[in-house]
């Protein structure tokens, strides 16, 4: 037994050193440059962190401005904490970074991160994405918020916006020191990946003919980009599209370290989704899970199948089944009224050229009950 604890020890020691070693330098970018204005109420820092495959990982870190330390024994407070990402292919100073920096405002600690490969976060070539590394990439933020000394470790959750929705799940499936997700007009990407929007290439020869593409484009070239949200807009473009640009090309959310905004994803970059189905065991989730999507979102039927596969062990679109959730009263699917897809980016307003709140379709404080409710 003392020689088995001995080897463990040395082997933790062994990794923990690596791990320090192979963490990147990367350059953080100090000046205040997201999509939306920066809010009174909380405090803000530029950190990092890196996951298990040695890669280092920006982040925005939001803190409540309403007093460090407790009035009875002057000691600091620990907060509780949510862990952002996503849109998939966007970047922290887009709506991940307005979503915790809202749930910051309502007592939370929050925390936006690049995932590996975007943004600032280290990882080459640029613009490749992983089911595997994605998902390691939600916990390695739990690994830092956990260590954090404003952080109550037993009281940490997670919030994943459009692919990274589905990623959400697929961590808290994972991962159970997290105790509460929010999927927020989700995706699941490896769904769309494979089968097309709404399922419409679901068939083996569409997927055997992607499959070719696929092997011709590693061999002529691996790194050519793919393209971001299409621009110009057509005339004829669909209008889940045209919302895409509304949000990643105007002013209302562009940001030059998006892909969605510039020149997306290397056209390989994005192939392991393809052949993956990453939400096999969400029906087993124990923890709290708030599905969130727009009436509206052409999106809808990604949150609702993964909400009733989550509860019940089978829904449309799963080839799969599973036995029941065994916690379902934790659970919950939330459709917003008049909400699009990327009316959940950032509540469908801008806040550019003195022109105000238009609307705001984001219930912040139903997800800040949402929070408190199951980070106590």
């Amino acid at each position: 037994m003392l020689a088995g604890g001995m080897l463990a020890a040395c082997t933790q020691k062994t990794t923990n050193e690596k791990e320090d070693t192979t963490m990147t330098k990367i350059e953080l970018t100090q000046e205040w440059d997201k999509v939306f204005p920066k809010s009174d109420k909380v405090d803000h820092q530029k950190v990092t962190f890196n996951n298990q495959y040695g890669l280092t990982l920006a982040a925005d870190l939001y803190i409540p401005r309403i007093g460090m330390f407790n009035s009875a024994g002057g000691e600091k407070m620990r907060f509780p904490a949510i862990a952002v990402s996503g849109p998939f292919g966007a970047t922290k100073e887009q709506s991940s970074g307005l979503y915790a920096m809202r749930m910051a405002e309502r007592g939370f600690v929050a925390l936006a991160f690049d995932p590996s490969y975007t943004g600032e976060s280290s990882g080459e070539p640029r613009r490749t994405a992983s089911p595997d590394i994605n998902t390691e990439d939600f916990m390695a933020a739990v690994d830092f918020l956990s260590k954090h000394d404003l952080v109550d470790a037993e009281r940490i959750g997670i919030i994943g916006i459009c692919g990274w929705g589905g990623i959400a799940l697929n961590a808290a499936a994972a991962d159970t020191r997290i105790k509460a997700t929010v999927a927020s007009t989700m995706y699941d990407m490896t769904r769309v990946s494979g089968n097309g929007y709404f399922d419409s290439e679901d068939k083996e020869e569409s997927r055997h003919q992607a499959r070719e593409a696929m092997a011709r484009q590693r061999l002529a070239d691996p790194m050519a980009m793919a393209g971001g949200v299409v621009n110009p807009l057509p005339e004829d473009a669909p209008q889940f599209v045209k919302d895409y640009y509304d949000y990643y090309i105007t002013p209302r959310g562009y940001h030059k370290r998006s892909g969605n905004s510039n020149d997306g994803w290397r056209t390989i970059g994005t192939q392991a989704y393809a052949n993956s189905r990453f939400l096999y065991y969400i029906n087993e989730i124990r923890s709290a899970v708030l599905v969130m999507h727009g009436e509206k979102a052409h999106s809808r039927y990604f949150g609702e199948a993964a909400y009733h596969y989550m509860v019940d062990g089978k829904a449309e679109g799963y080839n799969v089944v599973g036995k029941p959730n065994p916690n379902p009263e934790n659970k919950e699917l939330l459709i917003i009224p008049g909400a699009s897809h990327c009316d959940l980016y950032d509540g469908g307003y801008t806040e550019l050229e003195g022109k105000g709140e238009a609307k705001n379709l984001i219930p912040w404080d139903k997800l800040a009950d949402f929070f408190t409710l199951y980070l106590k």
